[in-house]
């Protein structure tokens, strides 16, 4: 995803996806989740760090929301 000059990509840790998300997976099933591309890959951002782009997550979750209304008709 390309950023424009006024958009600000914001990282979101692991300890923040349960609380401003809603995502309760475990490390273990979010990986495994990323490596079946079932969910938005990582991002290292440090030496042992990672996090995902907000951004991913939130479209990670309309899409989810979008496939229970297609299920829906």
């Amino acid at each position: 995803m390309t950023h424009g000059a006024t958009d600000v990509a914001r990282f979101i840790c692991y300890d923040e996806l349960k609380p401003k998300k809603g995502i309760g997976y475990s490390k273990t099933q979010l990986w495994r989740k990323e490596k079946d591309g079932t969910f938005p890959r990582r991002v290292k951002v440090g030496a042992q760090r990672h996090a995902w782009l907000e951004d991913e997550i939130d479209n990670w979750i309309a899409a989810r929301a979008a496939e229970r209304e297609g299920a829906a008709s």
